[in-house]
């Protein structure tokens, strides 16, 4: 699948998602507002007939339209005496249950002498008196004579009527997670396929360099004459060794970094003197690379605790990386300093660097900083990933400093044993 059809069906797909999404909120808000038109529609009934019942009972003529909505949940209902707080509640609970206005509500009875609503009380859904705090209602001057009433749980029971709505829109939020998730496989899995056929053409091209070195060698070595050439006959040989420690040294990185990913890697941890291991590490790149090579091992206290070989190889691997993302000649410092945690290593150089967007992804498996078409460093993609596994595994801290065209810095932190 290619990349522009991937981003075709992300597209379109984000539309339809978006399309979706837009429909349901419209139908659920919609719904909603049915239900809140259908609430008020019967609550104002109902309380036309408790103001209806309190007339009949007091004998006094019907008030026509005795309801008003000063809010979403608060209602006045107009009177024409004064009333008690028990008769009220009484005709309240027995027109609610007649209407299925099964939510909790407050009441409250206006009184001229104090001009204030005296807060009744609060009944809850099934209809049984509860014992709360008063609480202050809003007054109005369209009445000489009302009670009042607030539904405070009003939308609570709303969206409790709206059941369909509610698992369609869970089933539309599945079927767009679902969506959400087959795009990221999707791309994650390109992405794979990505890596693996650059890391494949990596190793070809890593590999083809010192296999075809060792034929050219070989079919010299086949030579009758070259018997007679004892220089030559050992150098050839020589060139064969060479290559073949590095095709060794190429596989083992492979499979080292293999089983560090299984989690199957066995460190063998003991002391070490961590200057002695830099000058182990170094005694040949200096040969090569003379002064652009430099050491300023500052540390006084250079005991740690680490397995041997894999810190050679860390070691090795950011000398070698400096050396390969540098131009010639080379200019390359390992630092050591003593910090309070313990001590830091680093390997800094003055190369190429690295942009700013590809500095989080330099430890990832396989990953390098793309350069086009031109094949000029060599590698796996694998020494930084491998830096920083035993790093981790020595439950040690690696941090990179960079600027693209200026160089980079990379430091381990090494705690010591106080």
């Amino acid at each position: 699948m290619t990349r522009s059809t991937i981003r075709l069906i992300i597209v379109l797909g984000s539309l339809a998602i978006a399309g979706i999404l837009a429909v349901q909120i419209y139908w659920v808000k919609r719904a909603f507002d049915l239900q809140k038109n259908e609430f008020r529609r019967t609550a104002i009934h109902a309380l036309g007939e408790v103001a209806q019942n309190i007339s009949r009972v007091y004998q006094l003529s019907d008030i026509e339209n005795p309801v008003d909505q000063l809010e979403e949940d608060y209602y006045v209902v107009n009177l024409r005496t004064p009333l008690d707080a028990e008769v009220l509640e009484h005709y309240l609970k027995q027109e609610f249950k007649e209407y299925d206005l099964n939510t909790d509500f407050e009441y409250g009875i206006y009184d001229c002498d104090t001009d204030e609503i005296r807060f009744g009380g609060h009944v809850n859904a099934n209809f049984e008196t509860g014992d709360v705090q008063p609480v202050i209602m809003p007054k109005t001057d369209k009445f000489l004579n009302y009670f009042a009433v607030r539904f405070p749980k009003k939308d609570e029971m709303l969206f409790k009527n709206l059941d369909f709505w509610i698992v369609s829109s869970l089933i539309t939020l599945l079927v767009m997670g679902f969506f959400v998730y087959t795009m990221f496989v999707i791309l994650r899995q390109k992405r794979l396929s990505e890596v693996q056929r650059d890391f494949v053409n990596n190793m070809t091209h890593e590999f083809q360099t010192p296999i075809s070195t060792i034929r050219v060698a070989t079919d010299v070595l086949n030579q009758d004459k070259i018997l007679d050439q004892p220089a030559r006959l050992k150098k050839y040989v020589q060139i064969i060794r060479q290559e073949n420690n590095r095709l060794k040294s190429q596989v083992e990185t492979v499979l080292t970094t293999a089983k560090v990913g299984r989690g199957k890697l066995q460190l063998d941890v003991q002391m070490q003197e961590l200057h002695s291991l830099v000058n182990e590490v170094l005694e040949g790149v200096k040969a090569e690379h003379g002064d652009g090579l430099q050491l300023d091992l500052n540390a006084t206290k250079t005991t740690i605790y680490a397995d041997r070989v894999h810190l050679l190889s860390v070691i090795r691997n950011l000398v070698e990386n400096a050396i390969k993302y540098s131009s010639k000649p080379v200019s390359i410092i390992v630092a050591t300093k003593n910090t309070e945690e313990g001590i830091e290593l680093s390997v800094a150089d003055k190369g190429i660097g690295i942009p700013k967007e590809h500095l989080g992804k330099i430890f990832n498996k396989f990953y390098r900083v793309p350069t086009g078409n031109v094949h000029n460093v060599k590698g796996f993609g694998l020494g930084l990933n491998y830096v920083q596994q035993i790093v981790r595994a020595h439950k040690w801290k690696i941090r990179v400093e960079s600027e693209y065209q200026q160089g980079s810095t990379f430091t381990i932190s090494i705690p010591q044993e106080k």
